[in-house]
């Protein structure tokens, strides 16, 4: 049955395209070539992670005519499965001349020359196709829309963030298998197994990025993956995992400790939790992305911290496939964006030091609703758990 896995309503979907096609033509672009899997299941209903080694694409114009998806001929069944476009092509990989069926449908609906959007930062679009791609447009002119496409996605619907409240329920799970199972001895792997277990066993999907679990001397890496070292006395660990529900992600951002810590330890955790409370209390409906940052930094300057802050206060979350979960909104100084309400995010203070082997990355997600920030999950700016 067509769309039987769908997660949103045709109307849902039309909407958001009509909202993009509305962007389109304020920017003088007449045709889009979307080959992102987050702007396929977007817009287009179509859940599929297999962008990362076969080309897919919607196309559409900035009127009112039907998009066409197309996707490799293995993948019919989850296109049917999941989305509302009634115009469903296939190609056979390494037979077929994939750049020339997808740059077939934009000339059907018209295309000859003028510009084209394509979200030329996307990790599905590899550069030898993405030249492909160009050759074959040529005349016409390809023009980056990878933040044009995204920014209809950081405004949630009641729809979305219903999704957004079951994925914090998954990674809250996660969370409590943490703090069930830390303890000196065990393995971080061994640590992540149950994380992850617990996460699958509330009904997860799965996530966009690897858990993120380090401890020990290893709790200077923000983006570490866990490994067989063994958890010690005294150890702080941090984690960072999703819990997923229709493609919408939810993070927790932990660290605990496995064990009384040293004083330092406690206070740079101390620290970590006063930037995110005063983050935190910086976010309003209005506000620029830079003073929150901004007000974030102020007790860390205070504690002769700030060299240890490395990493953006923030980014948007929501429909996310491998490799990343972020979306564009960046809460950190550069970026000219203001806070709105319906916005769904990640907060995360972060503190490294790594010639000490020490680090801590303390947050969650949260959204900006008519009762100002809700914590969907995280334990957020709480005194450090000590198991």
């Amino acid at each position: 049955m067509r769309g039987k896995f769908a997660a949103f309503t045709e109307a849902e979907h039309r909407s958001r395209l009509q909202r993009v096609r509305a962007m389109m033509k304020e920017a003088g672009i007449q045709y889009c070539i979307s080959m992102a899997p987050e702007s396929l299941y977007y817009y287009g209903g179509y859940d599929s992670w297999v962008s990362v080694n076969s080309p897919q694409a919607l196309v559409f114009t900035a009127d009112d005519d039907e998009p066409t998806l197309i996707v490799r001929d293995t993948d019919l069944a989850f296109a049917y499965e999941s989305s509302w476009v009634k115009d469903i092509r296939a190609y056979r990989l390494m037979f077929d001349n994939v750049p020339e069926t997808i740059v077939g449908a934009a000339r059907e609906k018209g295309l000859k020359h003028g510009k084209v959007a394509i979200e030329t930062q996307t990790y599905a679009l590899p550069h030898s196709l993405g030249l492909a791609i160009a050759e074959a447009l040529s005349p016409a002119e390809i023009v980056d829309a990878t933040i044009m496409m995204g920014l209809p996605r950081l405004i949630k619907s009641a729809a979305e963030m219903a999704y957004m409240r079951e994925a914090a329920v998954h990674a809250n799970a996660g969370l409590e298998a943490m703090r069930r199972t830390l303890r000196t001895g065990i393995t971080e792997i061994a640590l992540a197994a149950e994380i992850e277990n617990a996460m699958r066993l509330s009904g997860s999907d799965y996530w966009s990025i690897p858990t993120e679990l380090a401890g020990g001397e290893r709790s200077a890496a923000g983006h570490g993956t866990p490994r067989s070292r063994i958890i010690q006395s005294g150890d702080l660990v941090h984690a960072e995992f999703a819990g997923v529900s229709a493609r919408y992600h939810a993070t927790a951002i932990h660290t605990m400790a496995a064990g009384e810590p040293t004083a330092r330890a406690r206070k740079v955790y101390e620290v970590g939790c006063q930037s995110l409370a005063a983050g935190i209390a910086a976010i309003a409906p209005g506000v620029h992305v830079s003073e929150i940052e901004e007000a974030s930094l102020e007790p860390v300057r205070s504690a002769g911290m700030e060299d240890a802050a490395v990493m953006r206060f923030g980014y948007g979350i929501g429909v996310a496939y491998p490799p990343i979960w972020l979306e564009p909104l960046q809460i950190s100084r550069g970026p000219d964006q203001r806070m709105e309400k319906g916005m769904a995010f990640v907060l995360h203070a972060y503190l490294q030091f790594p010639d000490e082997g020490l680090g801590i990355i303390q947050g969650g997600t949260y959204a900006l609703t008519d009762n100002g920030v809700e914590m969907l999950v995280g334990p957020g700016d709480t005194p450090l758990e000590v198991v």
